[in-house]
């Protein structure tokens, strides 16, 4: 079963600094239809203005993903990590019995613009970890590359969850992904466009994708997307 999450259809909020689309409930958005899906709990594509940001805050038992889509990202955090996350860098926090952080557009005069995941993790109270990554590879096309897992294989960031996390670029007329039945999938849409069968893709759209053996993507035009391989919803 596809079921199609159309970009507009999101939750929205626009401050002076941020301009952020929520696909689950968060914060002041509340959508008793969309809490989460499987263990993914957050995506929020946010738009942060030139030296805008989020002060520092607390998270605790979650585990957080940073995709940079455009622009730079500068992190600080209680564990005293600090960095600045680009496109291509991918970050990942363990919340676990508690961290805190801030998170700033790192440039004075361009915007930031970001994917930020939540993955409920497979236990509680973990010791918080933090670790960014520069996946020189993701611009290779027409690749299912693997960012993020439970164990770290392949060079992956690891969390505390059985999930997979790809990320792709897709130019070619016509791309299979296997998948398997007893497993949740999640589609989100970063740019470019597909089909899904006779489901139209674009920017901000995401596909949640349940019972099926095979989805085939057709049409692409430089679909750019995360794919998320989970526990059964």
């Amino acid at each position: 079963m596809l079921t199609i999450r159309k970009s507009g259809d999101r939750g929205y909020v626009r401050l002076s600094w941020l301009e952020s689309r929520h696909t689950f409930s968060f914060g002041d958005y509340y959508d008793p239809e969309h809490m989460g899906f499987s263990v993914l709990r957050v995506i929020n594509e946010d738009h942060i203005a030139a030296g805008g940001g989020f002060g520092t805050h607390g998270h605790q038992d979650m585990e957080i993903i940073t995709f940079m889509v455009a622009g730079a990202l500068e992190h600080q955090d209680s564990l005293g990590n600090g960095s600045v996350i680009k496109p291509g860098i991918i970050q990942r926090m363990s919340a676990g019995t508690g961290i805190r952080h801030s998170e700033f557009n790192h440039s004075q005069k361009e915007k930031a613009h970001l994917l930020q995941i939540w993955l409920l993790p497979d236990r509680r109270g973990v010791k918080p970890g933090y670790e960014d990554r520069h996946f020189e590879q993701l611009d290779q096309p027409n690749v299912l590359h693997l960012v993020v897992s439970p164990t770290g294989e392949q060079n992956s960031l690891a969390i505390h969850q059985d999930v997979k996390l790809y990320s792709a670029k897709i130019y070619q007329e016509k791309f299979n992904i296997p998948l398997q039945k007893n497993r949740s999938y999640w589609l989100q849409c970063v740019a470019g466009s597909s089909y899904a069968g006779d489901v139209k893709i674009s920017a901000g759209d995401a596909l949640a994708i349940s019972n099926e053996q095979e989805m085939q993507l057709a049409n692409n035009q430089g679909f750019e997307f995360l794919f998320f391989d989970m526990p059964p919803d």
